[in-house]
């Protein structure tokens, strides 16, 4: 069962007859194809920049790159893509984007916001779009320039849904002990951790448990993280503290981070889970499918895909887009081959909670929400 509304691009996963329009708190809308498909304007070109993971993270780099590519091909043209492998590349690789003649830019990433800005800045007349960051470095509530769409997701919403269903699984094995560690400490990583949270608190209330949560306090915004997207000796190292501690269902947020925590998991010999982030984890690498629980679902990929339809369209919109469970833009995958292990009536909880948040009955809050 998927606890999801969110359509799924064609190529990537699904089908057409799920097809939602990105609409409310700013739209990415979707190019509407002529009887031979959709054709760009005359010299569009779409470019695309990584964060420090890179294209191959199996998150939220990889899910911009598949949108990417899923709106080039739609369109019949080719785009440029370039993988930064430190802050330093940022701005170099923005400033190459620029003089290779790209006139949509895609930037991946809360940390590629000032480079995007200033490179707006000064090229007026080539839009961009920049993932997870709103572009107001002034504050004023405003981007800082009138060619950047943010796109932005309430992923505390879906991680609340993914933070009760880990404490539901916990509960059932005994254990009542799960974790969370982050990547760098950034509102894109510490809205999963908020959310996740609160959802296990909801579990213990409406349960009356007390599963415990270890590596994050949303109260202090205080907890663990590895200060990176990079897979390596500290991420293990945080996983296994959260796994010492005795939690045996774990959430890492942070690109591929979450193979430090596998690998940690495995090493332990014990009976372990972690949740996925962005992608369908079990999907996008099935070389730790054995071990996740479900996933928490940023559709950055269908963000890109129609946001760059637009543009080639010659229907740029720079109002910030917010994805949500109500517009799809987040939410739950399949629990895969878990579905038959769950604790009964899971699938069922997780319905309702998620129509509840919809409807504006839940309101999950985090320092992070972003704002559209």
């Amino acid at each position: 069962m998927t606890i999801s509304t969110t359509r799924k691009l064609v190529g990537v996963s699904a089908a057409a007859g799920l097809i939602l329009a990105l609409a409310g708190c700013g739209s990415a809308p979707t190019a509407t194809p002529s009887s031979n498909g959709p054709t760009a304007v005359a010299g569009f070109k779409p470019c695309i920049v990584s964060d420090s993971g890179g294209f191959n993270d199996h998150s939220f780099n990889e899910s911009a790159l598949n949108g990417m590519k899923e709106a080039a091909d739609s369109l019949g043209i080719k785009f440029t893509q370039v993988t930064s492998k430190s802050a330093s590349d940022y701005t170099p690789n923005m400033q190459a984007l620029v003089s290779g003649g790209c006139t949509y830019i895609v930037s991946v990433g809360f940390n590629l916001s000032a480079a995007t800005i200033a490179s707006a800045k000064a090229n007026p007349k080539i839009d961009y779009a920049i993932v997870d960051d709103p572009a107001d470095a002034n504050g004023d509530g405003k981007t800082d320039a009138p060619n950047i769409k943010p796109l932005l997701f309430d992923t505390a919403q879906a991680a609340y849904l993914g933070g009760y269903a880990a404490a539901a699984w916990s509960n059932a094995k005994g254990t009542d002990k799960v974790g969370t560690f982050g990547g760098m400490q950034i509102p894109p990583v510490t809205i999963y951790m908020d959310g996740f949270v609160d959802g296990v608190a909801k579990f213990n209330t409406d349960k009356k448990k007390n599963v415990q949560t270890y590596g994050w306090n949303k109260s202090t915004q205080k907890g663990s993280f590895t200060g990176g997207f990079q897979a390596n000796d500290t991420a293990k190292q945080s996983a296994q503290g959260l796994l010492d501690q005795g939690a045996d269902v774990v959430l890492p947020v942070g690109g591929p981070i979450y193979l430090s925590a596998a690998a940690a998991m495995r090493d332990s010999g014990k009976d372990t889970v972690m949740l996925g982030v962005d992608s369908d984890l079990a999907v996008a690498d099935p070389s730790v499918k054995d071990v996740v629980l479900v996933s928490i679902l940023k559709r950055i990929d269908v963000a890109v895909h129609d946001a760059v339809m637009a543009g080639a369209t010659g229907k740029f919109d720079a109002t910030t887009y917010v994805g949500t469970l109500k517009n799809g833009g987040v939410g739950l995958s399949s629990f895969h081959d878990f579905e038959s292990k769950l604790p009964a009536g899971l699938t069922d909880e997780l319905k309702t909670l998620q129509q509840q948040i919809i409807d504006g009955k839940i309101v999950v809050q985090s320092p992070a929400t972003p704002k559209g």
